[in-house]
């Protein structure tokens, strides 16, 4: 919703806001664009008379102002609907799905698309380190036949009035599916039913489009099968368990990679050492991209070019601060996968020596992780930490249905759970020594315990 505000305010438009919580890094980048946030949602809000509201899937039937717009029969809409038929008609829209990666790989692509000079309209679910906001209309005169516009695809869904996935308004040409596991156990009930929605995303691909899928999902090979009308094309590791890919990978060094392309080499990726651009996933994101925009004409030796200087994502592995030789990341990591990847990710960067760990402090706050459904994998996800310091709030809005640290139990002693946040950051300061990598980790602000625990470390 903050990239759409941010597109309708380059638009030309006039735009004001309204949530119960906005925090960095979004709220200061809509306040720099001229932004009006509001906090709350009070009707009183209807006295600014729009000509539009645009409401966002986080509002439901009794939030006051909601309430109030339907009693007066005013006009709304959703983001994503807006989005479609204002921003995207017209346009070769590149669209990238998946459970995982999602902001990564957009992020990805769309810095190949800009550095290879073509000024792509974008909307990324997140801040972009390489560029100054996380959405932009895009320009008006294009240079190339085409107006592209790259965009994040959720498959979460719509708004209280449309249960379609947020996916199905943008009806992309070049489509990535990157990943497709059990996830928003609050709207989805079991995996089949976030296949269809993928498949709905499929039926609005051209046949001159094309689908970059990976190779290693059966997931998504389960969705193709239920029909396909495009080009598509895999990507993944050389020996992918499920389809052969055509698109796949060599390791090199510090996490760079090979390019391979139908049995052939066509480039090679070497990373910004300071970009924090670590871990097999991100090789696999990296790869989608390329791929995708080779569909729509770009080298693969300048795709990798690009990917040279890319500068990553806010809270993808990035580095809040040092102190006394410790280091402080915060990343977005909520599923159990992600936070696998994540782990494995910093511990491929940083090795395995003696006096080099990694503590993990994680709050399980995703509406997935609230009811329970995946608390049997959290232990899975963090073994690879030596030291895992949770959180689960005791009351309110966050609290967790479920026992955290009866969940942690087959950690051992290296897991502790906490319901305050301050008695959390006392544990980790007790233990944390020079040498050390304290990896934080949630979907939300987290009480700030990032800046806390520099903070408290100094």
């Amino acid at each position: 919703m903050g990239g759409i505000a941010a597109i309708a305010r380059q638009a030309g438009h006039r735009v004001t806001g309204c949530d119960a919580n906005v925090y960095p890094p979004m709220s200061t980048q809509l306040e720099a664009q001229g932004i009006e946030l509001i906090e709350g949602f009070s009707p009183d809000q209807i006295s600014l008379k729009p000509d539009l509201f645009i409401i966002g899937n986080v509002v439901s039937r009794g939030n006051p102002l909601m309430e109030a717009i339907l009693e007066q029969g005013l006009p709304y809409q959703s983001g994503p609907q807006w989005l479609g038929e204002q921003v995207l008609q017209g346009k070769h829209v590149l669209a990238v799905a998946g459970t995982h990666g999602k902001t990564t790989t957009t992020a990805m692509l769309t810095w190949i698309l800009q550095a290879n000079g073509l000024e792509p309209g974008y909307l990324i679910g997140g801040v972009p380190n390489n560029f100054d906001v996380s959405a932009r209309l895009g320009s008006k005169v294009p240079k190339a036949k085409a107006h592209y516009f790259v965009i994040e695809a959720d498959e979460y869904d719509t708004a209280f009035f449309d249960k379609r996935s947020k996916f199905v308004h943008y009806r992309p040409r070049t489509a990535i599916l990157n990943n497709l596991e059990f996830d928003h156990a609050d709207i989805f009930a079991d995996i089949t039913a976030i296949e269809t929605q993928f498949h709905h995303l499929v039926r609005t691909v051209p046949g001159s489009g094309c689908l970059v899928v990976n190779a290693a999902e059966e997931s998504l090979q389960r969705v193709l099968k239920r029909g396909c009308w495009s080009k598509f094309e895999h990507f993944g590791l050389p020996h992918a368990k499920v389809v052969s890919p055509d698109w796949s990978l060599e390791d090199t060094q510090d996490d760079g990679f090979k390019v391979i392309y139908q049995s052939q080499e066509v480039a090679e990726v070497v990373w910004d050492q300071d970009a924090s651009v670590t871990g097999r996933h991100n090789q696999l994101n990296a790869l989608a991209a390329i791929a995708a925009a080779h569909h729509i004409g770009i080298q693969p030796r300048d795709a990798a070019k690009a990917l040279g200087s890319f500068k990553n994502v806010k809270r993808r592995m990035e580095i809040i601060g040092r102190v006394n030789g410790i280091t402080i990341y915060d990343d977005f990591a909520h599923h159990p996968t992600a936070i696998t990847t994540t782990v494995d990710g910093l511990r491929r960067k940083v090795g395995s020596q003696p006096g080099t760990r990694i503590l993990a402090v994680l709050e399980p706050r995703s509406n997935t992780m609230k009811l329970g459904v995946m608390k049997s994998q959290l232990p899975d996800s963090l073994r690879d930490a030596d030291l895992v310091f949770a959180y689960g709030a005791a009351t309110g809005k966050d609290a967790l249905g479920w026992d955290l640290h009866e969940s942690l139990a087959p950690l051992g002693d290296k897991a502790q759970s906490f319901d305050n946040l301050e008695k959390l950051i006392a544990a980790v300061k007790t233990v944390a020594k020079p040498g050390d990598h304290i990896l934080v980790m949630s979907n939300g602000g987290f009480g700030g315990v990032h800046r806390q625990l520099l903070d408290r470390l100094q």
